[in-house]
């Protein structure tokens, strides 16, 4: 009963951070704005942006594969990523994408802390490659962020993951309970795999790369032909800030992140929120997928 109180009291705080962090946005940039340019987005770029979040679920099936040490077939890996995409993104709020995941590999296979080591280790990953390419992309561009607050906005979020690695892998937070000695068990063999590593970590960056182009299509759609050196810049400190558990489905920090960062390189508060909101919808049209696959399952 706790559990149950607890979790709509966290998801009750998640809805009052979101709808005053977009109040807030809109009241700046104006609703009848905002809509009037999404309805000017061209359709092939809205198309464009959904199919390539599309095939970055593939990618990211593939990394997943990699990470799993018995034999999956990848159609079936790939149902279970557009699921925990659709409840991750659709569904926000209500259970995450990767518990959804874990849940469907854990059915299959019976193993607790290979199901989450593996969904852990491919979220994981992938932010490593995040925080790569924000470093590489800070050091390059960064005569264009000089005196700006990302000249310490982004070095700040990649100390705190480095942090947090820090304190799972490092100090191995809650090794005493079960399902977590489980997973570090899987983790020292993961480690000893230098191949599967380097393949990850190369699929890891594609994956970033077409999600950085698919807000840049999005962006183009809306007539807005920015560099595309800042959505380097910019992408991992908005997936950063979006996926900290505060928000449903980083609605509201996304778009205050958008109108901050690209608010700086003169893009009106108007068109940022728009194009948060445009790159939003391509990604839950495309996650849309995932419902048809849930439903399959069902049956």
């Amino acid at each position: 009963m706790a559990s149950k109180i607890n979790k709509i009291l966290l998801l009750i705080v998640k809805l009052l951070v979101s709808s005053s962090l977009l109040y807030f946005v809109l009241s700046k940039a104006g609703v009848d704005k905002v809509l009037a340019i999404i309805k000017t987005i061209h359709p092939a770029a809205f198309i464009g942006s959904m199919l390539i979040y599309v095939s970055s679920l593939y990618i990211s099936t593939m990394r997943w594969r990699f990470l799993l040490p018995e034999e999956f077939r990848i159609k079936k890996l790939f149902s279970f990523y557009l699921i925990g995409s659709f409840f991750s993104t659709v569904l926000p709020g209500i259970i995450g994408g990767d518990a959804v995941k874990s849940y469907y590999l854990y059915k299959e296979i019976n193993k607790g802390g290979l199901s989450l080591s593996s969904v852990f280790m491919d979220r994981y990953i992938g932010f490593i490659s995040l925080m790569a390419i924000g470093l590489i992309s800070f050091i390059s561009g960064f005569k264009y962020i000089k005196g700006t607050p990302i000249e310490w906005l982004l070095p700040v979020i990649i100390l705190a993951f480095l942090v947090g690695s820090f304190f799972v892998f490092g100090l191995r937070f809650g090794k005493r309970i079960k399902i977590f000695s489980e997973f570090y068990e899987y983790f020292d063999i993961y480690r000893n795999q230098k191949t599967m590593i380097v393949k990850t970590l190369f699929l890891s960056v594609i994956i970033q790369g077409m999600s950085i182009l698919s807000m840049y299509v999005i962006a183009l759609g809306l007539g807005q032909h920015v560099s595309l050196l800042y959505f380097f810049i910019f992408f991992p400190i908005i997936v950063t800030i979006s996926t900290a558990p505060i928000s449903i489905s980083g609605i509201g920090i996304r778009e205050g992140s958008f109108v901050l960062l690209f608010g700086l390189i003169g893009v009106k508060a108007e068109m940022a929120t728009a194009m948060s909101f445009a790159w939003f919808l391509s990604t839950a049209c495309g996650g849309l997928i995932g419902l048809f696959e849930y439903l399959r399952l069902r049956r």
